[in-house]
């Protein structure tokens, strides 16, 4: 799949699960919350499509998507970001 196919398919994937998403310009890169009872993920409209994918990916990594349908490109982008992660993790553990 295309990165712009990947992205549109990680956006459909949070209207899904129930997200708005905001594209919006500040000093942020993105993140998800809850507003006034409302799921909401808010993305800065400046960053490159590979980044806003990578931010999507970063959000769902951390849920229990294993009975959500998706595409296999998509579930497997989700994946090396949830293995970024923890191998970032881990690297934050060792000694210095």
């Amino acid at each position: 799949m295309k990165k712009q196919e990947i992205l549109t398919e990680l956006e459909q994937l949070a209207r899904d699960l129930g997200f708005r998403i905001r594209y919006e310009i500040g000093d942020f890169s993105g993140g998800s919350c809850l507003l006034n009872q409302e799921k909401l993920i808010m993305i800065n409209k400046r960053l490159t499509p590979e980044i806003r994918m990578a931010t999507l990916a970063r959000i769902f990594a951390g849920m229990d998507l294993d009975q959500v349908y998706m595409k296999p490109a998509v579930r497997e982008y989700i994946e090396d970001e949830r293995a970024r992660q923890n191998l970032s993790k881990s690297q934050d553990d060792l000694p210095e």
